[in-house]
């Protein structure tokens, strides 16, 4: 395999469009072209997570935290930054960053933290507008179905738990061909009426390429007629943060040992416990004071998240209680559900889940 190929089924899990706008993710060191020996998935890429790259013969670094994110001016090896681009492109290695975008997929981060703690039925916290678009076309009556089909093939016409869906209402186009064009039906020079099908159906941004390229290898026109709007519609299955229940109520206590020894953390800060069992749980991988309200709105007995600042801890203001276990902590277990990933999706091939230490925070 190429590193494209293996991106672009990591790009299936978390597309890169839906990675915040801040974020660098994608392809940061390497070539897209170049043949891959081996997958090392790990969640930040230090200079020891490149050295046991070279060791396990793995050419292509899956990271979960960019390498590089505000940029480079120079690379004179001074920072830890540049010694690891540096190292990684001395020893021909790639390294591809997915962070926002798979923190914004509902497979994500913060699904595997609900399966870490046990969160049932878990719903994406923080849905992220702008991603979904719709398409309308016209297109003659006998060609609807085959156009149809080719625009779900390409991804569209998925609604939450259902797909295949779409809109269609029957009418009368006109046209007149020109001297030039080549119509697929009437006469050059005269108006011509035809009984069409306009059909409406909704994307995700992250397909949008892909539909198109559906709309127009399968539309039976020479000049396809066709519109594309972006919709306002908060999108169910993209965003930050997931909020769900537990199976059975527990008490705040007996959740928070739960919480510590199931994510691993040496210690949790919290806000004030209020006496109540927690049943609704939300949590967001990283740092996620910023939907501390979302979770207060989502009815949340707890907040999981993590670089939580002194005066946040009030905005839990006796509704809820806000835990903050570390960073490192909520996202360790990304690396093992991509590894997961990747396994079933190409089961024959080298596939390493990295054992460096990355963790900066240490406690006493």
């Amino acid at each position: 395999m190429i590193v494209k190929e293996v991106t672009a089924i990591l790009e299936e899990l978390a597309p890169l469009e839906n990675a915040e706008g801040f974020d660098n993710v994608g392809l940061l060191v390497g070539d897209y072209i170049q043949e891959v020996s081996g997958i090392l998935v790990t969640l930040d890429t230090l200079e020891n997570v490149v050295d046991e790259a070279v060791t396990t013969n793995c050419n292509l670094i899956v990271s979960f935290h960019p390498i590089i994110f505000n940029g480079l001016r120079k690379l004179t090896g001074t920072t830890y930054v540049e010694r690891v681009v540096i190292k990684a492109i001395q020893n021909n290695i790639a390294i591809y960053s997915m962070h926002t975008a798979l923190d914004n997929s509902d497979k994500g981060v913060n699904s595997k933290i609900c399966e870490v703690l046990g969160v049932l039925k878990p719903q994406i916290l923080i849905p992220k507008t702008n991603t979904i678009k719709k398409l309308t076309t016209y297109v003659p009556v006998e060609s609807a179905q085959i156009l149809k089909n080719a625009l779900f093939e390409a991804g569209a016409g998925n609604i939450g738990k259902y797909d295949n869906c779409s809109f269609t209402s029957l009418g009368t186009g006109s046209f007149k061909a020109e001297e030039e064009a080549n119509p697929t039906i009437g006469e050059i020079g005269e108006i011509h009426f035809e009984k069409e099908a306009q059909i409406n159906i909704t994307f995700s941004a992250s397909v949008e390429k892909k539909v198109m390229n559906a709309l127009f290898k399968n539309h039976p026109y020479e000049e396809v007629a066709y519109e594309i709007l972006t919709l306002e519609n908060r999108n169910q299955h993209i965003g930050m943060g997931m909020v769900g229940t537990l199976t059975n109520a527990m008490k705040e206590v007996d959740f928070l040992h739960l919480v510590q020894e199931r994510m691993n953390a040496s210690g949790i800060r919290h806000s004030q416990l209020l006496n109540k069992n927690i049943k609704k749980v939300a949590v967001l991988g990283g740092s996620g004071a910023f939907a501390i309200k979302d979770a207060k709105a989502a009815g949340a007995d707890i907040f999981i998240t993590a670089d939580v600042k002194y005066h946040q801890f009030y905005e839990a203001e006796g509704k809820m209680i806000i835990a903050d276990i570390g960073h490192f902590e909520t996202e360790q277990f990304t690396k093992n559900l991509l590894v997961d990933y990747l396994t079933k999706k190409i089961p024959n091939f080298a596939i390493r889940l990295s054992e460096s230490k990355t963790n900066p925070i240490k406690y006493l």
